[in-house]
């Protein structure tokens, strides 16, 4: 007959086991809400932080995108510059939706980012987008590129902490 500190680490054991599979779980149902976003994924290569541009202009709507077949939802929106309107892309819904990237439509806007031409269609791939003097809402580093959502946890929190 098992003694009561066998059962309680038997008990501790199954509870770790419990939690570790949680725990996966989690990270695989993470991971497919950016099925396609991936740091070497086919649209991660378009994005090419060598041939930086910046566009200015208003938001005048949000959209939810897939950039390419297969690939989970996006965040964008539309820059109209002048007479000009842009698709932006700006990161998967799963890292950021509309709301909780703070962006807001209707005032002046800089977006930094590159060009891509993505299934025939003109886009731009953001890394920055700034309003007014203190907002700015970042989702690549400018050095390299690299999207943020492919950050770990303790990447991510060191990089908003120098920010």
């Amino acid at each position: 007959m098992p003694t009561f500190l066998q059962k309680t680490l038997l008990q501790y054991c199954m509870l770790i086991t419990v939690i570790s599979c949680l725990s996966s779980a989690a990270i695989a149902a993470e991971k497919n809400n950016y099925v396609g976003w991936e740091e070497d994924s086919p649209y991660n290569g378009y994005y090419n932080y060598q041939e930086r541009d910046s566009l200015k202009g208003k938001i005048v709507q949000f959209k939810k995108i897939t950039p390419l077949p297969g690939m989970s939802p996006g965040t964008a929106f539309v820059l109209k510059e002048g007479d000009e309107k842009i698709l932006v892309h700006l990161c998967p819904v799963a890292y950021s939706s509309p709301k909780e990237t703070g962006i807001r439509k209707g005032i002046k806007t800089k977006v930094k980012g590159c060009w891509a031409l993505i299934d025939g269609q003109d886009v731009f791939i953001a890394a920055k987008v700034k309003q007014g003097d203190t907002f700015e809402f970042k989702v690549r580093l400018t050095k390299d590129g690299r999207p943020f959502w492919s950050f770990s946890p303790e990447e991510l929190a060191k990089e908003k902490a120098s920010q």
